[in-house]
């Protein structure tokens, strides 16, 4: 909680200047910002490091749009989401909300539909044109 923005900055720089590049096409990328500092439960560091994410977010998002890259941004689960339990003490532990799936810069456009998070792997093989291997169970989210 002391540094919630964390070393994000530092992070989007090395990203965009590999998105830049042009030589992968695949790149994962975790902001665990809102994750780690959720585990604190103090709400004004939970919302800065949220902050942070967005603006950074911003960035390597144009930066992908701008060299070609379609961007999948996903969570696995909430945490940041509820900082105070019903009895106003600090709640530190990962949520069971739901948690949204931003396909971005995909030439079709897709609107996708709700699922799960064993859907993530296989929306990204379907992004990148691979054929899903039997033993996946996941559906593509669009």
């Amino acid at each position: 909680d002391l540094q919630p923005e964390m070393n994000a900055d530092q992070v989007t720089n090395a990203l965009c200047e590999r998105l830049e590049s042009g030589i992968y096409d695949l790149v994962i990328l975790n902001f665990a910002n809102p994750d780690m500092v959720g585990h604190t439960g103090i709400m004004e560091a939970a919302i800065k490091a949220i902050e942070t994410i967005d603006a950074e977010l911003k960035k390597v998002i144009e930066t992908a749009n701008t060299n070609g890259y379609t961007s999948l941004i996903i969570a696995d689960h909430g945490n940041a989401d509820q900082m105070i339990k019903p009895d106003g003490s600090p709640h530190t532990a990962h949520t069971t909300a739901l948690v949204p799936a931003i396909l971005v810069n995909h030439p079709e456009s897709p609107k996708l539909h709700p699922g799960i998070l064993a859907d993530v792997a296989p929306t990204l093989l379907k992004c990148l044109k691979i054929d899903q291997p039997e033993e996946m169970s996941g559906s593509p989210l669009f």
